[in-house]
């Protein structure tokens, strides 16, 4: 079997309110997959267009046949992303809190060579924002 694609369904309380806190960070989303009311939203991700579809969590449930976790006290993912330059991290960070996310790391340098940053969306989940300068990878 060959698999041309990978979705990621996230949970949220309103859909929409979600869809406004990611476009302020500047995601895009489309139009073909999307629903005008309150029932989903489809989030592009990336230079190859990453899927986040933005389910109410009554639907995720439904799907998953489970509970969703309680995203103020338990985390079940992160959800990396790149940055282009520490200046582009430092900007979407700044868009994160400005739109309402929490910021649960502030920007730093880790090991070197990547520096890093991460915020909550507005429904808790944690998203981990890196930019790699791969002319300082220690060899």
């Amino acid at each position: 079997m060959a698999t041309k694609q990978i979705w990621l369904n996230l949970p949220v309380k309103d859909v929409l309110k979600s869809r406004a806190f990611y476009e302020q960070l500047g995601f895009t989303f489309n139009p073909r997959h999307d629903e005008n009311d309150n029932t989903a939203q489809c989030m592009l991700v990336g230079d190859s267009n990453f899927v986040v579809m933005l389910f109410p969590e009554d639907s995720i449930k439904h799907f998953s046949k489970s509970e969703i976790n309680d995203t103020s006290t338990t985390s079940q993912f992160l959800i990396s992303i790149d940055a282009e330059s520490r200046e582009d991290l430092d900007a979407l960070t700044a868009k994160a809190a400005a739109a309402g996310g929490y910021i649960y790391s502030e920007p730093e340098e880790i090991q070197g060579w990547m520096y890093g940053s991460g915020f909550a969306d507005l429904d808790g989940h944690r998203w981990n924002i890196l930019y790699m300068d791969m002319s300082k990878i220690p060899s």
